[in-house]
């Protein structure tokens, strides 16, 4: 070999080692993003169990890097990104808020702060900083706006992207109307603020890397991190055995008056070369909130395909490049205006990974886990009068895997949230917790066992206008290879006086008096493989 030819090698490993460098640099401004939000919120929800996201995205739209935080944020933030850039002609210092499911949104609670960044003084934003909080409350009938309501109406107030900040200097106007219709509205103000000092913090953070670097090198290596990642996606696709995979699953009872089930169906197609998802099978769009959005349905996409990515891949928009997914307006995946969604981005979300799951696993039975809990357990709440509003989601079992066994009383999929200190929640809210614990036997057997759910049990010290939203409350978490399904969940409240507890329905809101308890399971993973106990 000449020594002409180790010049180019050498130039090629060095600019390797410096787009790596680009990627860490990029998501370490995501990640300083999250730790702003953290620190600045008020809410238990954000700064306890940390239900927040942020990301950065290029000039054309594309997220570039993103923080390790939920992924059903996530891979649906760029239609909220859309939908800011569409309808507002962003400037310098401007903030876009917005949370309506029809333009750009998921579900009311989360709302979404979109922060243009200028770096080279032209007309146009360079990059965006882009982060999604789920708030306590959002107005709606009931506390917490996440029990069953009959329209999106009934579940809280819906933002288009509107200008919250304007030059750098908060639209109190805005801000006023907010409040009013939100309860705890003090609290409300305090976690949007902390959400655009997270925006800013990530502006910072491009500022500096442009003036170190150039805005010439930030843009060039924003694009090649997409471009690596879609390369590394389209390995995966050459690996993947060629063929179509199908798998259905249920939602249970979308609604207090309906008996029925819904189905979720899927078909994934590979020629080698792409991937393309089809839902379009899925029943149409129920009278209860476990409808949601398409962008929920291709934020379960983008998740399950950066689980099949090696270790180390950059996060981005590259992870979706090479696939194309089919869904029908009107459906339970792909809702259209007015049906209810407050489940949908929760719960939907959860049964959206099982059925693409449950489809690779035909592909990669080597590889594919059995069915975690496949719900976020979700309580929410609050003063009936106002005056205080909590909202939280509860850990479950881990499926099994090839691998090994499941993980027991952990968020699963869609949903990396912590948990709400017992000192905090007492502290802050009139309720105490009468017992916390792993709910042992709860996974599904088989040769790995499928990790256990927990028992969570309250009492009220005050009276409360409470809501749970919950799934596989009938049925169970499949297992795989021969392993069994795990536990299903479940839910009963004790009132005052009474003898026993009562059992309640997964998708239910109630008043609960002083002194009432109300006991939740949460269910277990499925097992895999047969044998074991």
């Amino acid at each position: 070999m000449s020594a002409g030819s180790k010049g180019p090698r050498r130039a090629r490993a060095l600019d390797s080692v410096r787009l790596e460098v680009f990627h860490h640099l990029f998501a370490a401004a995501a990640e300083e993003m999250g730790v702003a939000l953290m620190r600045s919120a008020f809410s238990p929800n954000i700064k306890e169990r940390r239900d927040f996201s942020c990301a950065l995205f290029d000039k054309g739209g594309q997220m570039i890097a993103q923080a390790a935080h939920l992924p059903v944020h996530l891979g649906s933030s760029p239609p909220s990104l859309a939908a800011a850039r569409e309808a507002i002609d962003m400037q310098p210092g401007d903030a876009v808020v917005l949370n309506d499911p029809y333009q750009g949104g998921t579900h009311l609670p989360d709302i979404t702060l979109v922060s243009p960044v200028f770096l080279g003084g032209g007309s146009e934003p360079d990059f965006f900083c882009v982060n999604r909080a789920h708030h306590a409350d959002v107005g709606g009938a009931f506390p917490g706006s996440m029990a069953p309501a009959a329209d999106v109406h009934g579940e809280g107030l819906r933002l288009p992207p509107v200008r919250l900040v304007r030059a750098g200097e908060v639209d109190r106007e805005l801000m006023r109307l907010l409040r009013a219709n939100m309860r705890v509205p003090a609290e409300r103000e305090a976690d949007l603020l902390a959400q655009w000092a997270a925006n800013r913090i990530g502006a910072e953070r491009l500022t500096s890397m442009a003036a170190e670097h150039g805005l010439a090198e930030l843009a060039l290596r924003a694009g090649q991190l997409v471009d690596w990642t879609d390369a590394l996606m389209r390995d995966v696709i050459g690996d993947l055995p060629r063929g179509r995979f199908t798998f259905a699953d249920e939602l249970e009872h979308p609604h207090p008056s309906e008996e029925r089930n819904v189905r979720i169906a899927v078909t994934i197609e590979s020629d080698g070369e792409r991937l393309r998802f089809d839902f379009s099978r899925s029943d149409d769009q129920a009278g209860g909130p476990v409808n949601t959005v398409r962008a929920v349905a291709v934020s379960a996409v983008f998740y399950v395909l950066r689980l099949l990515l090696p270790p180390g891949t950059p996060t981005n928009a590259g992870v979706l490049r090479s696939s194309d997914i089919v869904t029908r307006p009107g459906s339970l995946v792909d809702a259209v205006y007015p049906a209810p969604v407050a489940a949908g981005n929760v719960e939907t979300s959860q049964r959206l990974v099982d059925v693409l799951m449950g489809a690779l696993a035909r592909a990669l039975p080597e590889r594919v886990p059995a069915a975690s809990a496949g719900t976020m357990s979700n309580l929410t709440f609050g003063a009936p009068g106002g005056g205080f509003a909590y909202y939280e989601t509860i850990a479950g079992g881990a499926g099994a895997s090839p691998a090994g066994p499941g993980a027991h009383a952990v968020q699963t999929h869609m949903t990396n949230t912590r948990n709400t200190p017992i000192e905090a929640l007492e502290t802050q809210l009139p309720v105490r917790v009468l017992a916390y614990t792993v709910r042992r036997g709860s996974g599904g057997a088989g040769a790995r066992r499928g990790g256990d759910g927990v028992r969570k049990r309250l009492r009220f010290l005050a009276p409360v206008r409470a809501g749970w939203i919950a799934e596989r409350q009938e049925g169970r978490p499949w297992g795989l290879a021969g392993g069994a399904a795990g536990g299903a969940g479940s839910a009963r409240l004790l009132q005052p006086g009474a003898k026993r507890d009562a059992r309640i329905g997964g998708k239910a809101a109630f008043d609960l008096e002083a002194g009432a308890e109300l006991e939740l399971r949460t269910p277990g993973g499925g097992g895999h493989g047969s044998g074991g106990s």
